[in-house]
C-alpha cells in the first residue's frame, strides 16, 4: 500500500537476550513444577472452549508465573508490547509455547489488534492479563473487553494464589511461589460481554470475577 508507514523492523535478538529469556523461562518452569498445585474447574472451561470455538482467559499480571505450567505448550494467544523489554517476553512466551502477537496501544495496535481477532475467529485462546501491562494493579483495561464484544467469544476469569511465596517490590506486587509450596489455579464461569454493554460496566464485572476467584484460591492455599 502506497502511502502508508513502512512496518516497524524488528530489533535483533541478539545472544544476551536469549540467555537471559532463557535462565528466566528455566526459573519460571522449575518453579512451577515444584509447587503442589490445585487446578479447579478445567473439565468445565474445556466445554465452554469447545462450545464457543474459542475464548479469552483472564487472570492478574502479578499472579502469571505459574501459566508456565498450567499454560504450557498450548499454543495461547499472548499480546507483547513493542519495547524492548517486550522482546525478552516474546522469547519467554516462546518458550513457554505461546503464539505471540506483538503490538500496544502507542505502537502497532491496529495491526496487532486485527491479528489476534482473527486468531479469536479461528477458534484460538487469547490469554491476557487485563491490568498489564503497567497497571494499575487489579483494575481492567477496556481492551479485553473490545476482544470479548468484537469476537463474541466468552471471557474465563483466572484466580491464582501460592503459599508461602515473594512478593515483589513490582507495580503489581509479582508474586513467585516459593519452592514446594501450595497453590491453587481456579477457572470461574464464563462472562459474555453484549456488544452494546457498556464498557466500564463490563470492565467491572470481569474484574469482580477476577477477584473473587483469587480470594477463593487466596483462602485454599493459606488454610
Amino acid at each position: 500500500m502506497s502511502g502508508g508507514k513502512e512496518p516497524e523492523k524488528p530489533r535483533p535478538i541478539t545472544l544476551k537476550m536469549r540467555l537471559l529469556a532463557g535462565t528466566i523461562s528455566t526459573l519460571a518452569r522449575t518453579i512451577s513444577a515444584s509447587v503442589r498445585l490445585t487446578v479447579q474447574g478445567r473439565m468445565e472451561m474445556e466445554a465452554v472452549v469447545k462450545a464457543h470455538h474459542g475464548a479469552i482467559f483472564v487472570s492478574w499480571h502479578g499472579r502469571s508465573i505459574l501459566a508456565a505450567r498450567e499454560m504450557f505448550g498450548k499454543g495461547y494467544i499472548a499480546l507483547v508490547s513493542l519495547s524492548r523489554d517486550g522482546d525478552i517476553q516474546t522469547l519467554n512466551f516462546q518458550n513457554f509455547g505461546f503464539t505471540v502477537v506483538r503490538g500496544s496501544t502507542g505502537r502497532g495496535g491496529v495491526r496487532a489488534t486485527r491479528e489476534i481477532l482473527d486468531r479469536l475467529n479461528d477458534g484460538g485462546i487469547l490469554a491476557f492479563t487485563p491490568d498489564g501491562p503497567r497497571g494499575p494493579s487489579h483494575k481492567v483495561q477496556p481492551g479485553v473487553i473490545y476482544f470479548a464484544q468484537k469476537s463474541g467469544k466468552p471471557i474465563i476469569p483466572i484466580g491464582i494464589s501460592a503459599s508461602p511465596r515473594w512478593s515483589l517490590s513490582t507495580w503489581d506486587s509479582y508474586q513467585i511461589p516459593k519452592p514446594f509450596a501450595r497453590a491453587a489455579w481456579l477457572y470461574g464461569e464464563p462472562l459474555f460481554i453484549a456488544k452494546d454493554e457498556d464498557q466500564e460496566a463490563a470492565c467491572l464485572r470481569v474484574e469482580e470475577a477476577i477477584n473473587a476467584l483469587e480470594s477463593k484460591a487466596e483462602a485454599m492455599v493459606s488454610s
